[in-house]
């Protein structure tokens, strides 16, 4: 029973309908109380502020009990450590996070504990149980992958334009400054001016008077635009290649095999790139449910066919 419960409130795969029945209702429980949650900020009648609130209440408590039946079942999740550590490693992990503060802000009055209203904003972490509506899908899962597959590219693109944002605050500070003391009166006024030009936002409220500060705004709003399309075009470029792993067919590769990854298979529950360093064999693409992915960034699962290359 444990373990069926375990199958039934993890992602669920379109064959098990139970789990797919759960899938579909934690999603609407999830979005149910966001509604609630941003209705609550509103100016209503107190017999519907007192409804809302009641619906609050059950969509909490269906998370606590969500998140209680995942720390008894935390072992089957992490198969290869005990009950204690499976549970850590839970908690500790990205949904377990999640979990965590979408459900203590709520039970805990955290505005009385610290006479700090402010702190309601921890609530808000609770519209990050959105991504669990998300891995729902493999759309997600492949966003994810590319993601990861294109890191280093975009981390060196996200640095040069952060170089060229502080080189241009303080370039814009050290002609204007004169100028206009009480608008550019520090680098930081230099790098607010940089982020809205540069990011191609240009909020106007503010902006330079003397010509080598335009000439120099118009420099730097060129490179803006080019710099801030390089994360596009490689985003665009690593979902084009997934488009076309989509299409490619078995037979066109040499040395294939296909692998049908059922409940008793070792690789299940394992990052796809593990299995050319522990068996030598790399998978090529991985098909679930019809779709075909991308083997990076992807944990193989129970159901999915491996195409596979030695």
């Amino acid at each position: 029973m444990r373990k069926r419960i375990f199958d039934i409130i993890q992602i669920g795969n379109k064959s098990d309908l139970p789990s797919t029945l759960y899938d579909y209702f934690i999603t609407v429980v999830i979005i149910l109380n966001l509604v609630v949650t941003f209705w609550l900020t509103f100016r209503i009648p107190s017999g519907t502020m007192e409804r809302l609130k009641v619906i609050e209440f059950v969509t909490m408590c269906i998370f606590t009990v969500e998140f209680l039946l995942r720390l008894w079942n935390a072992k089957f999740l992490y198969p290869d450590k005990n009950a204690f550590a499976a549970i850590l490693k839970y908690l500790i992990s990205f949904y377990g996070l999640i979990d965590i503060f979408t459900i203590l802000p709520y039970f805990l009055p955290v505005e009385t504990l610290y006479g700090m209203g402010a702190l309601r904003i921890i609530r808000v972490v609770r519209i990050f149980r959105l991504f669990r509506v998300n891995t729902q899908s493999d759309a997600y899962n492949v966003i994810v992958a590319v993601l990861l597959e294109k890191k280093n590219q975009l981390v060196s693109s996200i640095s040069l334009i952060a170089i060229l944002m502080l080189s241009a605050s303080f370039l814009m500070y050290s002609v204007e400054h004169n100028s206009q003391p009480e608008v550019f009166d520090n680098a930081f006024a230099g790098l607010w001016w940089a982020v809205s030009t540069v990011l191609t936002v240009g909020y106007g409220d503010i902006y330079p008077v003397t010509t080598i500060g335009k000439c120099m705004a118009i420099v730097i709003a060129v490179l803006g635009v080019m710099s801030t399309a390089i994360p596009t075009g490689i985003l665009s470029a690593g979902f084009s290649e997934h488009y076309k792993l989509s299409k490619l067919r078995t037979e066109d590769l040499d040395e294939t095999f296909r692998v049908l990854i059922d409940g008793k298979n070792v690789w299940a529950g394992q990052p796809a790139e593990t299995l050319q360093k522990l068996y030598g064999i790399r998978v090529v693409l991985i098909v679930r449910d019809g779709q075909h992915l991308k083997p990076e960034g992807i944990t193989i699962e129970v159901g999915d066919t491996l195409v596979c290359m030695v």
